[in-house]
């Protein structure tokens, strides 16, 4: 009888070390598509990007990245994310399978609601910021009218729910591989910009084309998802009364999660707008070459946060916390090791990557390059544990978090980048990263449910 006990937990064990090695394999397997879809579409959007650069010049690609910059800032600002809440409440409705589906209907109607208020009232945000205040923002009188042009994008930019989708079902292919194809859009239209001798008008209307099809391509692949699903015959129906009953602390995380990303997109978003208003426009297109090449890296965290926390979000509800501890420790190991791959790779080849893309006018970009690729390091590890704490419900101490670590960036760019110009923003990058890793790390320490 002892041999028979001995040998049914060697085999209940196995099991488990199978069971989570397959997970392991899967969730692997789902941010490899992730990733090389975003890593094929970056490196083509590069190629749209080096295009425009090489027909504008530092000053005219300068002046387009403030517009684009400047729109995307506003998103960030006004966007509620909502793809966070609803993948934390929609994985508990999911899991109740057709006893849920009501709860899910409406709680997906909900966060597309917020999707279309938030879009619209980003661009009215947006309009109405230009015509007040322009000159505080960096925006000369010239340029106001493109400005103005260019967020007329925003209204389309209503990805929550869609994200949402995509990621609780599982469908990374159909999220990787659209980006590939929005990329190639607008590399085509980059290279007919050139053919035609387009000029600044003429391109900043070519990337808000290629911006608008990723948009629409996101939202048509969610509802062919949902359709796919049974949901979406229901959802125009679904009833919203009582969605804060049946989802408590729904609105607290939803409001918390933009807050949230709002005082942290103050950093990540304006920072461009920073460069080009306390140094010049030129220093501005350089710094946005620097970031574009970083993002590429930081998509990385991006990707994994897609895959890992509606997985992290169910073994929460489940208190299967010996898998969710795993889970974090294995994605930040790996993380961490190819960020550290990344700034050696950087410090090595840089020069000749930027020279080959977008010429010698741009090789000022590789220091900084180099100095945001630590930064981008430290915010990839962040990104596994910003995913635990959303999935334990722990929105508010990333909340205080990011508060603490873009305070300190904002002190840290406004001292240096009047003195060293762009690579001033770089450190203060590195500033906030650390901060917002450290104090995070701490956060999901002191849980005695994680500690191992």
């Amino acid at each position: 009888m002892g041999f028979q006990k001995k040998l049914f937990k060697k085999i209940n064990g196995l099991q488990k070390i199978l069971s989570r090695e397959a997970s392991l394999r899967e969730r692997l397997q789902h941010i490899a598509h992730l990733l090389t879809g975003n890593v094929l579409s970056s490196v083509i959007g590069l190629a749209g990007f080096a295009l425009t650069a090489r027909a504008l010049g530092p000053e005219g690609y300068g002046v387009l990245a403030l517009c684009f910059s400047y729109t995307r800032a506003i998103e960030r600002l006004v966007s509620f994310q909502s793809w966070q809440p609803l993948i934390k409440y929609g994985a508990d409705a999911q899991a109740r399978g057709a006893e849920g589906t009501a709860e899910l209907q409406s709680l997906l109607k909900f966060g597309l609601l917020l999707d279309v208020s938030a879009a619209v009232a980003g661009w009215l945000i947006a309009v109405l910021l230009v015509l007040i205040a322009a000159p505080w923002l960096g925006i000369s009188k010239e340029m106001s009218g493109l400005v103005i042009l260019y967020t007329t994008i925003l209204p389309f930019h209503i990805s929550g729910m869609a994200t949402a989708v995509l990621r609780l079902y599982g469908r990374f292919m159909a999220i990787a591989y659209g980006q590939v194809v929005s990329s190639v859009v607008r590399v085509v239209l980059c290279a007919v910009g050139v053919v035609v001798g387009a000029d600044l008008f003429g391109f900043a209307l070519i990337w808000m084309s290629a911006q608008l099809i990723g948009a629409l391509a996101l939202l048509f692949l969610s509802l062919f998802e949902l359709r796919r699903q049974g949901l979406l015959a229901g959802l125009p129906r679904a009833s919203l009364s009582g969605i804060t009953l049946q989802f408590p602390g729904l609105w607290k995380f939803a409001i918390s999660a933009n807050i949230s990303l709002t005082i942290r997109s103050s950093a990540n978003e304006v920072d461009t707008l920073l460069v080009g208003y306390l140094a010049d426009p030129t220093s501005a297109g350089l710094y946005h070459i620097a970031k574009r090449i970083g993002r590429i890296a930081q998509q990385a965290g991006v990707q994994v946060q897609a895959v890992l926390y509606p997985e992290l979000a169910r073994a929460w509800a489940a208190r299967a916390l010996g898998a969710f501890h795993q889970a974090v420790n294995q994605m930040q190991g790996l993380l961490l090791a190819f960020g550290l791959a990344l700034v050696g790779g950087l410090y090595l080849l840089i020069g000749p990557l930027l020279n080959l893309a977008v010429g010698p006018d741009f090789a000022a970009a590789g220091p900084l390059v180099i100095v945001q690729s630590i930064a981008v390091t430290m915010t990839l590890c962040g990104a596994v544990i910003r995913s635990a704490l959303l999935a334990m419900g722990r929105e508010n101490e990333i909340l205080w978090s990011v508060l603490i670590s873009t305070v300190a960036f904002h002190a840290t760019a406004l001292t240096l980048i009047p003195a060293i110009g762009a690579m001033g923003a770089n450190i203060a990058h590195i500033v906030m990263a650390s901060i917002w890793l450290s104090t995070m790390m701490v956060s999901y320490r002191r849980k005695p449910s994680l500690v191992t």
